[in-house]
Order: C-alpha cells, then structure tokens, then sequence
C-alpha cells in the first residue's frame, strides 16, 4: 500500500482540520449559524487580500471569477490589454474575444513576463485601454509578474488593472490596497487549502465605478447585486457550502501562522527547487517527457505531479509546493523526482537534490 501524495499545482492538499469542519453536518445559508460562519470569513478575506474592500464569494472555479471581472467592468468593444506569457494568459485572451473586446496583444514566451515599460507605452499610445488583464502567477511556467509595476502604471491612466490571483493569493504577497490594484480575482484550490468550487472578486473603487457603465451580459456573475447581499451578511444564490465552513477553518490556519510566515515559507519551497535545479542540471522551466507525469502517478509511487499546458504540453513538468506543503513535503516529492528519473533512464546523483535543499533548509532555519 502506497500512501497517496497530492503534489500538484492545483488543486492541492487540504489540511485535516479543514477536512473536519467540512464533515460536518451541512448547515442551510440562511441560518444564524452560515451567518457566524460568513461574518468570520468575510472579515478574514479582507485580511488575506490586503484590503478594506469587500471580498465577493462565489460559487465557482478561479475562471468563473475572472468571467465575472471581464463582464462587470466592460463593455462590448472596448479595449483591453492582455498580459500574456503562458496558459492562463491565454484565458484572459480567450475571455477576452469571447465577449467582443479588442485586445492588444502583450505577449512574451512562456516562462518569461512582460516588462511594465512595454504596458506604460502601450497606454500612452493608446489612452483608449479601459483595462489591462494580468496573472500575478502564470501557474503553467510558475512565473510572477511584477503587478506592482503594472498597478503604477495603470493607477495614473483611466483604465483598471484586474490581477489573477489563483495561484499567487496567500503564497506570494500582493497587498492590493497599498500597490493600487483595482480587481484581484481568485480561487479556492491553491493557497487557500481547499476543494475547487469557490471563487472571489476584490474590487477597489475604481474599478466599482466601472461597473455602473459596464453593459456586457452578466445574471449569476453581477458582482454589483452580489455586493448588495455581502454587505448584508448574506447571500445572493446558495453558496458552496461546505466550502464556505472549510474555508472558515482555513483562513483561521493561515492567520494563526501569520501571512508573513507564509510567503517566507513559499519562498523557501521555490529556492529548494532551484536548488534542485543546479544539482540535478535541470530549470525549473525544463523540457521533460510525458512518461515522467505517468510514471509518478504509477502504483509503485502514487504521487500526482502536473505536466506543461498550451505550447509547453509534453515538455515541462510541474511539482507543486503551495498551500499546505512544507519543506519535508518538497525535499520527499524531489527524492521521488530523482527515483522516476532514474527508472526513466536519466543518470542521477541520488541524494543530490535532497542535499541541495536540506542546505537551503539549514540557511533559513
């Protein structure tokens, strides 16, 4: 019996204690009892997000809250600039055209981000741009654009920055007040330690104020009929659930361990990989085969990792360390790495990797 090991980028593991309180008996939402519940939490997603806006829940995955952000600020026609460097940029392309908008196109490869310059130039050519559609974390090549740049630019030009948080939130810092981003969408399966099911939307004023002119079609995703309700304590349509007192339990876990603690702790997993990187004489962005995918999830190693997305499928595998991951849960997925490569015929320097992050480990500690 092999015990199982969920290292992917989504969705991730979720803690026992959470898994507990979502065992419960279920609760109605329109009961003293999701009431507490939902106070709890609507508090504690101002916390995580770094805002003293209200955070929309909805019951839907992280892209059916970047849909919610396109059709509630926007209309048919207008202008937007797409960041775009790997699969999930490619969403907001997609969401992009889907409802008639004209897009200008600013693209790097993938595993590289666009420079905030090429954005400031794009918005000084063109002041027509009513927003710029970015990830924070592109989570098909792990990379981080610098929103905070992005937010300098668009805080001095009409148009809205709207951030895609999915993979970033609770993982790598993105105070959404201070840095002036107007609209932080993400989901509940990455840092937040729970099932998919639940997305959220962060508006600042700005961006709130665009959605009165705003004339994209919208039913279930109108954030504005939503606000209504949140600011109430209460709910437009039935939530998810369960989710909702998961994610209750969860953000009490991240507060208890500190949001700074976090991102220091996310960190240290990525330099444990980089560390890997120079031992093994791979990148983390790095052309692999298919079978070393399948051949972690075999029966002999039962660990689920992910492969590449979009152009980068079949080249590039991905070995999650968000959320509820902590060093031990990394060195042990990169000692499995060095196992599947071995078995896949690759030479390894068994240990060497292990090695490269237990140093890494001893620096921090």
């Amino acid at each position: 019996m092999k015990k199982y090991q969920l290292m992917a980028p989504g969705p991730t593991p979720v803690p026992s204690e959470v898994l507990l309180a979502m065992a419960g008996p279920i609760i109605h939402h329109r009961t003293p009892q999701y009431d507490a519940v939902f106070v709890e939490v609507r508090a504690a997603l101002k916390r995580l997000f770094q805002t003293s806006a209200e955070v929309v829940p909805l019951a839907c995955s992280g892209t059916g809250a970047m849909e919610a952000a396109v059709v509630n600020t926007l209309s048919a026609g207008d202008k937007v600039a797409v960041v775009r460097a790997g699969k999930f940029g490619d969403r907001w392309l997609d969401l992009a055209r889907a409802y008639g908008l004209q897009v200008v196109d600013l693209s790097a490869p993938f595993g590289h981000t666009v420079e905030a310059a090429r954005l400031a130039e794009v918005l000084k050519a063109q002041p027509d741009v009513k927003a710029v559609l970015a990830q924070h974390s592109e989570t098909s090549t792990g990379v981080l654009h610098d929103v905070r740049a992005y937010a300098a630019v668009t805080h001095q030009h009409d148009a809205i920055l709207i951030v895609d948080a999915v993979s970033s939130l609770g993982i790598a810092d993105l105070p959404m007040d201070a840095w002036n981003v107007d609209l932080v969408v993400s989901g509940s399966q990455k840092g937040l330690m729970l099932p998919p099911g639940v997305g959220f939307c962060a508006l600042s004023e700005k961006a709130w104020r665009k959605t009165r002119s705003a004339t994209l079609p919208k039913f279930y995703f109108n954030l504005a009929d939503e606000l209504k309700y949140v600011a109430k304590n209460e709910v437009r349509f039935t939530p998810a659930v369960s989710i909702m007192v998961g994610l209750r339990e969860a953000l009490r876990l991240l507060e208890a361990e500190g949001l700074d603690a976090l991102l220091v702790t996310s960190l240290a997993n990525i330099r444990y990989l980089t560390g890997f990187s120079g031992s093994a004489g791979l990148a983390v962005l790095t052309r692999a085969d298919a079978l070393l995918v399948t051949d972690f999830r075999s029966q002999s190693h039962n660990i689920t990792i992910a492969g590449g997305q979009g152009e980068m499928k079949g080249r590039l595998f991905r070995l999650g360390h968000m959320g509820y991951a902590a060093e031990f849960d990394v060195i042990a997925g990169l000692a499995g790495l060095e196992q599947v490569l071995a078995e896949l015929g690759q030479p390894v320097d068994f240990g060497a990797s292990v090695g490269a992050a237990q140093k890494i480990f001893a620096e921090k500690s």
